[in-house]
This record gives structure tokens, sequence and C-alpha cells, in this order.
């Protein structure tokens, strides 16, 4: 039996999933005629309490849309260093955006609105204008972590006194609302923009969603169409995505939970000397002797458990709903062999 904890992307739709995927009601939404499509666009904006939402193919889609319609070539962008935006998007944001990056060395992904205060550019002629400041919640590179909301409200009073754009990379900010029992609607208030993935936990095949208000919605569709993302009967798509959002959300604390088991094996093992605070579905840990993270996660791999080595010492697991509590109890199992 394989344990996939590469990413909480290698999931399969179930039952219920297929069955919407197969009696979806579709048309062409190019034309802005599938009903699917556009039903799971109202669904979501309503969910976060925002005006209007933006179906598209992967997150880094929605993310880079959302970067373009905020921004102007020369701009400058304030994220954390280890940002997906910055550290795996293919440098889509100098492509597609003709922007520049100021980097913060966060906490486990993230930063603070003293941090961002103080990264935001003068009105000066040699310098570039500093436009949006991204976060992502959670951090994948921070191991899972969540923001506290109150600092992200107090990063939002900086945006709104510099007339900053606000915008979330909210790929895995379902795991963070349920981690810390917040709302999605307070999260609509807070920021400009969100991008949410449908296709990591919630085990949609393909899709995110990007969320605004109408008339930057309206920009990114047209932006979308730009980078090839206008697609035809995509209700077969979008039906997947509205049964993730109606079914997959809450069952992410099992998902946690899991997380939490197999890192209390870890940090039993000589070989593993930290671990990052685990508070979603994410388990990032330092690999030391015998062991480096690649050969450790060889290892894993001819015992049929596939993990990333996303560092000389560090790997990385991610929990997803395809993994069953029997998985669990064998990995564990085997983790105390090593």
């Amino acid at each position: 039996m394989r344990i996939d904890l590469r990413s909480d992307t290698v999931t399969k739709p179930g039952p219920g999933m297929l069955d919407a995927m197969m009696h979806a009601a579709v048309g062409d939404d190019v034309f802005g005629e599938d009903p699917t499509s556009n039903e799971l666009e109202a669904y979501a904006a309503n969910l976060f309490g925002m005006e209007a939402a933006l179906f598209c193919v992967s997150g880094t889609m929605t993310n880079q849309i959302g970067i373009k319609v905020h921004t102007q070539p020369g701009n400058e962008v304030i994220c954390e260093q280890s940002s997906h935006i910055y550290q795996y998007e293919a440098g889509g944001i100098a492509f597609n955006s003709g922007c520049q990056v100021k980097l913060i060395y966060g906490d486990h992904g993230r930063i603070t609105a003293k941090q961002v205060e103080e990264s935001i550019n003068p009105d000066d002629s040699h310098k570039a204008p500093t436009a949006l400041v991204s976060l992502e919640n959670t951090a994948n590179r921070g191991g899972g972590s969540c923001y506290d909301f109150d600092e992200i409200l107090k990063i939002k009073a900086v945006c709104e006194k510099h007339q900053l754009g606000f915008h979330l990379d909210g790929a895995r900010l379902f795991n963070a609302l349920v981690a810390k029992k917040e709302s999605a609607k307070e999260y609509g208030k807070a920021f400009d923009s969100i991008s949410i993935c449908l296709s990591k936990g919630l085990g949609a095949p393909v899709g995110s969603l990007l969320l605004g208000k109408k008339s930057f919605i309206g920009r990114g569709r047209r932006y979308r169409k730009l980078l090839g993302g206008g697609t035809r009967q995509s209700g077969y798509m979008a039906a997947a995505g509205l049964y993730a959002l109606k079914n997959n959300i809450e069952r992410l604390a099992i998902d946690h939970a899991n997380a939490q088991s197999i890192s209390e094996v870890l940090r039993s093992k000589p070989f593993v000397e930290e671990i990052f605070p685990v508070e979603t579905n994410i388990i990032i840990f330092k690999v030391r002797d015998p062991y480096t993270a690649a050969s450790l996660a060889a290892k894993l791999k001819e015992l049929d458990i596939l993990a990333i080595a996303i560092s000389p010492t560090n790997i990385r697991m991610v929990l997803h709903l395809d993994i069953s509590s029997e998985m669990v109890d064998d990995l564990c199992n085997t983790i105390k062999k090593l």
C-alpha cells in the first residue's frame, strides 16, 4: 500500500465528487454561459461575503491574475521570502506584471505589520513604488503555519494607510479556518483579493478561485483570457469544486489530527533534529545523521512512503483526504522501526 505524502494535490475524486462531475450542467464559460461555473463563482463569493469570483485552472493563475490587477509595471510587491508567489510561480511576478519583489524574512512564513511598514518604499523617484502586500495562509514553507487574525488586521491598517493593495494567497486557507475556528467572511472583509485552491486539501482534481470586487474580477477575467485561461465547458471541473466546498471543509480537521499523530512519532526519533510547529496538515522536519533529507526520503520510498526533501536537511509530509487512519498507523509503525 503506497502512502503518498508529497502533497495534498495528489488526491483523486471520490464517488460523490465523480457523480457531481458526471451530471454537471455545462455551457460555454467564455461566453459566460456555463451554469455550474457561474454557480461555483457565486457560491464562493457568498461564502466569503465578497462581490464576485473567477474560476481558474490553478492557484498560480489566480495569484498571478490578482497581482496583475493590483499593480502596474515597475511597481513593487511585498511578501515573505518563502511565499509561493515568489518561490514557486516561475518568476510570474516579473514576467506577467513587470514588478519587482521586496522580501521579508518572517516567522515560519508569516510577517508582521511592523515589518510591512518598514518595507514600504518612500516617495522617491529612485525607488519602485510599493503597490501590493501579499500574505500566504497557511504558509506552505512555514510548515502549514497560520496567521493570527489580529496581525492580519494590523497589516490591513498599514495597507489602508499607504493605499496599498492587500492580497491573500489562501491556497490552504480552509485549513487555517478550521484549525483556528475562524470565519471566511471575516477574511473577505480584511482582504482586497483572495485566492483559494480547490485541488489541495479539498480534494478537487483541478481549480482555484480568485475573489474580490466585481470591477476587480472583471479586469481579472480579461487577464485570464490573455493568459490562455478561458475554458469552455468548465462546469465538469466546477462541479468538483462545488462538491469540495460543500462537503470537504470540516473534514480537514482529520488531516490536522493525523499530522499531529505522525509528528509525535517523528519527535521520538534520534535522526529528527527539529520539527516545525504542526498547526494544520503539513509536517516539516529537519534530519540529522545518519540520514540526509534525500537519503531518508529515498529510504521511505523503498518502504512505499512518498515524502519530499525540500532542502538538504528538511523533509515535508502533507496529509490529505486520501490518507486513511490505517495508512497513518502503518506509517507510524514504519517510522518507529527506522
